[in-house]
């Protein structure tokens, strides 16, 4: 592991090792997780159609496009996004979700170039990319400021870089801790910690200092009965948001 990254945090690694053969089990651990790509993945397609100026309901909408999946873990939006024709990158301090990952790429003969390591490895490299995508890996890491930094270094210029994590308020409390971990069991305990959670304003403030500008944000729901998840004005609990770098 790339030890010398002061962002990355042994007990998720050691948290996601132990889960990672369950990644592509859509009814084990990850089934929100599946729930929510398809929300996420029209989410990112139509933004970037528009950024872009790409046509939404082309076969291939983000073909050419370069995009860097952070904290990628078995590759299901990494996926996702090279199903739409991006040149798909994916990145993970977790050497067991890259070697998930490429197996199933694999199998589905999809050419994602995943590898093991951080942010800060592509930082050190120079690599930037039109799309980064920081989904639901904020909560996770040590050192927001600077894992913030290093993925806002390598959105390349006219790109953009997706955020979606959890507010850190009393409902996100609430609704991903006690209710999605406890109460529900749809995650394993453990999985948040609501110290990690972090304010819209508060991203928005790392973004900046990145000189990335925030152009779209929205919140995530859940219906806990069926079980489905939607898209809502509410940022309170779960939130996605677009930047984009002039």
């Amino acid at each position: 592991m790339p030890m010398h990254d002061t962002t990355v945090s042994q007990r998720e690694v050691d948290f996601y090792t132990r889960l990672a053969e369950s990644w592509w089990d859509r009814d084990g651990p990850f089934w929100p997780l599946h729930k929510l790509n398809e929300l996420r993945t029209q989410y990112i397609r139509d933004r970037l159609c528009a950024h872009f100026d790409r046509d939404p309901d082309a076969a291939t909408p983000l073909h050419g496009l370069t995009v860097l999946d952070v904290g990628c873990g078995g590759g299901i939006l990494s996926e996702a996004m090279a199903a739409l024709g991006a040149e798909v990158t994916g990145i993970d301090v977790v050497e067991k979700n890259i070697r998930v990952a490429r197996l199933h790429a694999e199998r589905n003969g999809l050419a994602i170039d995943y590898r093991y390591g951080s942010i800060a490895d592509v930082v050190a490299d120079r690599r930037r990319y039109d799309v980064v995508l920081n989904m639901e890996v904020v909560e996770h890491v040590d050192d927001v400021p600077v894992f913030m930094r290093d993925c806002c270094k390598a959105v390349a210029d006219g790109g953009a870089m997706f955020v979606a994590t959890i507010n850190r308020t009393l409902k996100g409390w609430l609704f991903a801790i006690v209710g999605a971990e406890y109460l529900l069991r749809w995650l394993p305990r453990g999985t948040h910690q609501w110290s990690k959670f972090r304010k819209p304003g508060e991203i928005r403030d790392y973004l900046a200092a990145g000189g990335l500008r925030v152009a779209a944000v929205c919140g995530v729901a859940a219906n806990p009965v069926t079980r489905t998840l939607h898209r809502t004005d509410s940022t309170s609990v779960n939130f996605m948001l677009m930047a984009v770098r002039p």
